[in-house]
């Protein structure tokens, strides 16, 4: 399978998010858009500035203690929390700097925190940073498991989003459905695309693209 994107552009960052029209599955519905985040997650130059961008779509009250990266945004995480840092946002951890932290998941799905890592959630104020934001039925989960932990979420943060909340939870996104306004992610069952007859191209997760 050819990878032919198209690179979108927001007015407040360089960094184009590279989308592929098509017909795509992931393990919840399907959408006629793989939204590829490799680059942005892993070239320190792309990371950087979403970071900042995302920076600057934050409440200036907002306290942020931890932030708990989802979907390997473990390095956007550590400039969001530089970037946050350096705006002068509080955090009411005693060294006044913030914990960048990955969950595990067991085989359910179910996000984990290890004993060494709870303290850094607990009673915390937690971002969690994620790719996408599409149904809100993964950010479900990390908001359920950060609750379950003792973490108090004040926000999530998405690279894109095609919602502004999930659950009364504001999502911060760099790029949202006024970039791509033809977006759409259904149900299998009521996949439009599937109805018209029309074969899936690829299987896609948050690790990438898988042709079928």
């Amino acid at each position: 399978m050819e990878l032919n994107y198209t690179k979108i552009q927001a007015s407040n960052v360089n960094t184009p998010l590279k989308v592929m029209k098509g017909h795509f599955a992931t393990n919840h519905a399907h959408t006629n858009c793989y939204i590829d985040m490799t680059t942005i997650k892993s070239r320190i130059s792309e990371a950087q500035e979403i970071a900042a961008a995302l920076c600057q779509s934050f409440l200036y009250t907002m306290v942020v203690d931890t932030i708990v990266c989802t979907e390997g945004t473990e390095v956007i995480g550590a400039f969001l929390a530089n970037e946050l840092k350096k705006g002068g946002y509080l955090s009411q951890n005693a060294h006044k700097t913030i914990y960048v932290i990955k969950p595990e998941y067991i085989s359910n799905g179910q996000m984990i925190f290890k004993e060494n890592y709870r303290p850094m959630v607990d009673g915390k104020h937690i971002v969690i940073l994620t790719t996408t934001v599409r149904t809100g039925l993964t950010i479900n989960t990390a908001l359920e498991g950060v609750k379950y932990y003792g973490g108090k979420v004040q926000a999530v943060a998405s690279i894109f989003s095609g919602t502004n909340e999930v659950n009364g939870i504001p999502i911060v996104s760099v790029f949202n459905k006024t970039h791509l306004p033809d977006y759409e992610y259904t149900a299998s069952a009521n996949c439009p695309m599937c109805q018209a007859g029309k074969k899936l191209d690829a299987l896609i997760n948050q690790y990438g693209i898988q042709k079928i």
